[in-house]
C-alpha cells in the first residue's frame, strides 16, 4: 500500500498573536500545512467548518466561544480536535474531552512534542500530558459504572458485550485492548500483527460505531466492560494510558 504524501492539514486557534505565529510557524517547518488561524471561537467554528482540516489545534480560553463550546459545534465534523492549553485543571480537561477533543496537551510541552502530537492526532489517536490521560480513563470508569447501577436487567450488561453491532472479533479484540489504555504498538504486540493493521482495525470501528476519535470508543467499550480482559495489560500500558 502506496503511503498517504499529502500533508496534513491543521488549523490553528489561539488568542495570543506571538503564540499563534510561533506555533504556525513550527508546524509549517515541521511539514504540516496550516489552512487557516482563527484568535476566538466564533472565527474557529467558521473557519473550521470551511476548510475542514485534518486536525484543530485549539486553546481553551477563545473570546466569544470557550473551547468545550467549539469542540461541541464542531462534533459532526471528521476533524480531530487537539487542545493546547495552558490549564491543567481537571474540570477544564474533562469538559474538553466529553465535548469532543481527542486529546490535551499544556502549553508547557516542547515543540517537539507538539508537533509529534498532531500527528498522531492527525491519525485518530488520543494523546495526553502525562497525568491527564489517567485523569480522562478514570473518568470515563466512573461513567460507565454510575450508568450500570442504574441499569434496568441484571443480565443486560452481559447483552451488550454481545451484541455489539457489525464488529468482527478482530475488531472486539482490539477494542477490547483500547479499552485497557493500550498503544497501539503495545496492541500489534500483544495480538502479533502490524501497527498499521491495528490502525486500520480501530478506523473501522470507528467508522462501524458512527464515532469519532478512540477517546469516544475508550467510554463505549468501558460502558459495556470491555475494559476487563482475561488477562491484564502490561506494566507498560498503565503509564501511558490512551497514548497511541
Amino acid at each position: 500500500m502506496t503511503e498517504q504524501t499529502d500533508p496534513i492539514t491543521v488549523l490553528v486557534a489561539d488568542d495570543h498573536p506571538l503564540w499563534l505565529s510561533a506555533l504556525e510557524r513550527d508546524l509549517v517547518a515541521a511539514g504540516f500545512r496550516v489552512v487557516a488561524t482563527a484568535a476566538d471561537g466564533p472565527a474557529t467554528v467558521r473557519r473550521t467548518r470551511a476548510t475542514t482540516p485534518d486536525v484543530l489545534v485549539l486553546d481553551l480560553n477563545l473570546p466569544g466561544l470557550r473551547g468545550d463550546e467549539v469542540c461541541q459545534a464542531l462534533t459532526d465534523l471528521p476533524t480531530h480536535i487537539l487542545v493546547l492549553s495552558a490549564s491543567g485543571e481537571q474540570a477544564d480537561v474533562l469538559a474538553a474531552i466529553k465535548a469532543g477533543a481527542s486529546g490535551y496537551l499544556v502549553k508547557s510541552a516542547r515543540p517537539e512534542e507538539i508537533v509529534d502530537a498532531v500527528r498522531a492526532t492527525a491519525r485518530g489517536e488520543a494523546v495526553f500530558t502525562p497525568g491527564l490521560a489517567g485523569l480522562v480513563l478514570g473518568e470515563f470508569t466512573r461513567l460507565a459504572d454510575e450508568e450500570a447501577d442504574h441499569g434496568s436487567d441484571p443480565g443486560e450488561e452481559d447483552d451488550d458485550r454481545a451484541k455489539i453491532p457489525e464488529l468482527t472479533e478482530r475488531e472486539i479484540e482490539v477494542l477490547r485492548l483500547v479499552a485497557t489504555g493500550m498503544s497501539y504498538k503495545e496492541i500489534a504486540a500483544e495480538l502479533f500483527i502490524s501497527h498499521r493493521t491495528v490502525q486500520n482495525h480501530v478506523q473501522n470501528t470507528l467508522g462501524k460505531l458512527h464515532m469519532h476519535n478512540r477517546v469516544e470508543l475508550v467510554r463505549f467499550a468501558i460502558a459495556r466492560g470491555l475494559e476487563t480482559p482475561g488477562e491484564a495489560p502490561s506494566d507498560s500500558a498503565s503509564q501511558d494510558p490512551m497514548r497511541g
